[in-house]
């Protein structure tokens, strides 16, 4: 009796010496909301619901930060039209009517033209030089102070790598054939084809198929095989150009609230920008697995006809986005910032990227 009653207490101790070094203790009976106070944040994306590669990217993301923190944020994620559409999520985000965002920058550029600098630039960077203009180039900088003044902080979120030019109801042969083309392309790249001769339209990922299919739009490109398979847009047209002149490298993003943020302690605030980081080195490693075999099942077990654009049209395509993007970083003295960084940063990794990978 006297053994078991010293045993009991010697293990009484040893809790309560546990529980005096750490804030966070409770006994097997008490719970969470008891032992930590629980951050509740919403996540609205661009993406529909549970999407792979970009929808389950920010579910990702969401995941993450939940288990990075041990459960001190929990992150509820909603695709787009289940709290807002897929086109405002920049503007719900920016009100606080919800804490973080996943989409692209360049959906915005109606907003802030020069947001699409941080998405992709036709014929301009890869995704591996996007992420180091961004972490080691002064990009990200440069980005968030595009953002603040609409209360929003961005973050790289995902990079879907080098996209494919799209899907085509019909051949291009020259640049006839882009005459009157009606297309579902974002960004800079829909302002290139609209110069070309083209009519651009920015329609939400969920609804690109039934335009395709129904014909209110001729051609339409939105990321590349691993998306583009699951969409089913082989179905609706069987030409599937490349390569991806308007994305060469596409960021994703991911905003946070800045009131939102400036409310976290230190220590959570690094946690949900790591997590960022680790979330866009992860679709980039997704995408680089799961588009080589995606394409493979379009061409060999649905017949669709792969083929490359025209050099002309490709030439047009990067004389016009040459002159596009240098007007594009003149509209005002951030513009311009940003505009002679990207261009400088391409400069420089284009003179790398020529030596390191010439291996013929």
């Amino acid at each position: 009796m006297k053994r078991r009653r010293f045993v009991t207490a010697g293990a009484t101790a040893t809790l309560l010496t546990a529980c005096g070094q750490a804030k966070d203790c409770a006994t097997s009976t008490g719970s969470d909301s008891q032992v930590k106070n629980v951050i509740n944040w919403t996540m609205v994306t661009t993406w529909p619901p549970g999407f792979q590669g970009l929808g389950t990217s920010a579910d990702y993301l969401a995941r993450l930060i939940n288990e990075m923190s041990d459960g001190r944020i929990k992150v509820k994620v909603y695709g787009a039209g289940e709290l807002v559409p897929a086109l405002q999520v920049f503007d719900a985000v920016s009100s606080g009517s919800a804490q973080m965002g996943h989409g692209a920058s360049y959906y915005w550029k109606g907003k802030l033209p020069a947001a699409s600098f941080f998405s992709s630039v036709p014929f301009g960077l890869s995704a591996q030089e996007m992420n180091s203009w961004l972490l080691k180039g002064g990009g990200l900088e440069l980005w968030q102070e595009l953002y603040a003044p609409y209360n929003v902080i961005p973050m790289p979120g995902g990079n879907t790598d080098i996209q494919m030019a799209g899907w085509f109801n019909k051949e291009i042969n020259s640049l006839d054939d882009i005459q009157g083309l009606k297309m579902r392309i974002p960004g800079l790249g829909g302002e290139v084809l609209k110069r070309a001769g083209g009519t651009p339209e920015l329609i939400a990922g969920g609804e690109i198929f039934s335009a395709l299919e129904m014909g209110r739009i001729d051609a339409a490109e939105f990321v590349g095989p691993f998306n583009d398979l699951a969409f089913g847009f082989y179905k609706a047209a069987k030409y599937y150009y490349y390569p991806g002149w308007q994305e060469p490298g596409t960021t994703l993003e991911a905003i946070i609230n800045t009131e939102a943020m400036n409310k976290l302690p230190a220590d959570l605030k690094a946690i949900v920008k790591a997590a960022c980081l680790v979330a866009n080195n992860d679709m980039l490693s997704e995408f680089t697995l799961k588009n080589s075999e995606a394409l493979k099942i379009l061409v060999n077990e649905h017949g669709v006809i792969l083929k490359k654009l025209p050099k002309d049209v490709l030439d047009k395509f990067q004389q016009i986005s040459k002159k596009l993007v240098k007007d594009l970083g003149q509209n005002n003295e951030l513009s311009k910032k940003i505009y002679v960084s990207y261009l400088a940063f391409k400069e420089h990794a284009i003179e790398w990227r020529e030596i390191s990978q010439s291996l013929s």
